[in-house]
């Protein structure tokens, strides 16, 4: 008996029989590409002491993996539906290794920003792949439950990724936080030759590339413009990059209208099933990822917790997206996907909302609360909405769909930070300098407006300082915290309206029970026109 699984899905006259221990595999796998983007969270403030880096360039070490992550995710689930979805996910993860391994042993900015660029092109290929094999491999009757999972670890890494992080930096400097991907990576690999069957698609056609190039301009653009406007100005890079977005759509939708075969064929958007769980993926990670990100920094600077305390305190959001996932696997086949959809995002913006509450003098006891609400959302709306995703789309295209459900996914979580990150600073910079601005030098207030890191740092120096000593120091970090937390309430208030827009428009547009069950027959035209006959798939 061969210790590789060689036979194909497509083969086989029943079900997998090892197909928990092959999901176990893609949750490995799914698992250290999420932790890669949380992990980052915690380490940030070694790196800028140890790099030097700015504001900037700390942006771009985040958002280097973000951009490759979020452009190249359609395009590469097509090609590993062609000709190898287990091949395209062990690929990805020794490209991701090989990144993970670069970055642990590089100490100049430009390095690592792009070492985190060659990971974010292997978690491009891993996450698409570990969906459309899971869908692959477990027949319809437990693609939800095994959804369910998938979901939860996507989850799990969001605590997991800075509580690994902070274990390591107590005692290791921040190369480690990339190097332990590696065994994990090798690892996921041995399991996948080991417990994932091959895939592919059955008679797929040639791929759609000029749609692939366009789709790839168009959000790689669109993802810069969001990172790199809102921060630093609405200069001519970010200003062409949004144009070149917003006509590479064009482009794209208008292509994809006259293909044969599309990379992606945009009538699917007509599905009011399909489109609802996409905005609400969307909307949903939008307000999520940006609250996480500041209130992780307010944990960590405001309160004082190190990288490990502050991973430690991320972990009922973890437990609280099990207990989410546990209840939608048993009440989504009784309520529905709207039902079940729609709760979870009226539950998370309650969590944002919040937050509205936060002051200079909040505990970690007064995020608690948003944290598990927070988490309790995840479990309960991902699961559902990446269920109807998968489903909109025939077995040919199922790296495509996952392509897409993890494209809406990081495209909110980039939005979230970018723009909740933005509003964050803004309020930030004018409450300190309506606090302390006619009391420091220019120059100093300039690095004390730049980041409440930055404000701190300038604190402690002016301890130091003969011209002003300990009591003005004091003085300024009471500031820097005031203004911080200022930001966090009104930034919150901002992400709650939009999540509670996010809500409305989820609900309008996502069918009730009834009409998700319409016969194929009795479907509208327009929805009817974007399925296969039998022979195409």
């Amino acid at each position: 008996m061969s210790l590789l699984v060689t036979t194909p899905v497509e083969k086989m006259t029943g079900p997998y029989p090892r197909r928990w221990w092959a999901l176990l595999v893609l949750c490995l796998s799914l698992l250290i590409v999420v932790m890669a983007n949380t992990s980052l969270i915690v380490a940030a403030p070694d790196m800028t002491a140890d790099l030097g880096l700015s504001s900037s360039d700390l942006q771009w070490v985040i958002d280097g993996y973000t951009v490759p992550y979020a452009a190249l995710m359609l395009v590469l689930g097509a090609i590993g539906d062609k000709y190898s979805r287990r091949g395209a996910l062990i690929t990805g993860l020794v490209v991701f290794a090989g990144g993970s391994v670069m970055g642990s042993l590089v100490d100049e900015t430009g390095l690592v920003i792009a070492a985190r660029a060659i990971m974010g092109v292997g978690a491009a290929v891993v996450m698409p792949a570990t969906l459309s094999l899971l869908v692959a491999v477990f027949p319809k009757g437990e693609r939800a439950r095994a959804i369910t999972a998938w979901t939860a670890t996507s989850g799990l890494a969001i605590a997991v990724g800075p509580l690994v992080a902070g274990w390591l930096l107590e005692d290791h400097a921040w190369g480690s936080t990339f190097l332990v991907n590696v065994p994990i990576a090798v690892a996921a690999v041995i399991g996948a030759l080991v417990l994932v069957p091959p895939s592919r698609a059955a008679g797929m056609g040639r791929i759609d590339y000029v749609g692939g190039l366009l789709s790839i301009v168009s959000v790689g653009s669109l993802v810069y413009a969001t990172i790199e406007g809102p921060h630093f100005g609405w200069g001519a890079g970010p200003v062409a990059a949004a144009v070149v977005a917003g006509v590479g759509l064009v482009a794209f939708v208008a292509w994809e209208l006259r293909h044969p075969h599309p990379m992606l064929d945009v009538r699917r958007f007509l599905q009011r099933p399909f489109s609802g769980s996409m905005l609400a993926v969307l909307f949903f990670f939008f307000g999520t990822y940006g609250a996480i990100y500041y209130a992780t920094q307010f944990l960590q600077f405001v309160l004082g917790y190190g990288a490990l305390e502050t991973g430690v305190r991320l972990l009922p959001l973890a437990g609280a997206v099990f207990v989410g996932a546990a209840v939608t696997g048993k009440l989504t086949p009784k309520l529905g996907v709207k039902a079940m959809v729609g709760s979870g995002m009226l539950i998370g913006t309650v969590g944002v909302f919040l937050l509205v509450l936060v002051e200079k003098d909040s505990t970690y006891a007064d995020f608690l609360a948003p944290m598990l609400l927070l988490g309790l959302a995840i479990g309960l709306s991902v699961s559902p909405a990446t269920d109807t995703i998968m489903g909109s789309f025939p077995e040919s295209e199922l790296g495509v769909g996952g392509g897409a459900n993890d494209t809406a996914l990081e495209l909110g979580g980039s939005l979230g930070i970018a723009v909740l990150g933005s509003l964050l600073g803004t309020a930030y910079r004018d409450e300190l300098a309506g606090l302390v601005g006619d009391r420091l030098p220019a120059a100093a207030l300039d690095t004390a407006q730049d980041s409440v890191g930055g404000g701190l740092a300038v604190a402690e120096r002016l301890a130091t300082s003969p011209e002003a000593g300990p009591r003005q120091a004091q003085a300024l970090a009471d500031a820097v915290n005031q203004a911080f937390a200022h930001g966090v309430s009104a930034t919150s208030l901002v992400g709650g309206i939009i999540m509670t827009a996010g809500t409305l428009i989820v609900l309008a547009v996502l069918p009730g029970r009834r009409g998700a069950r319409q016969r194929p027959e009795e479907k509208p035209a327009e929805a009817r026109h974007v399925e296969y006959s039998d022979s195409a798939r």
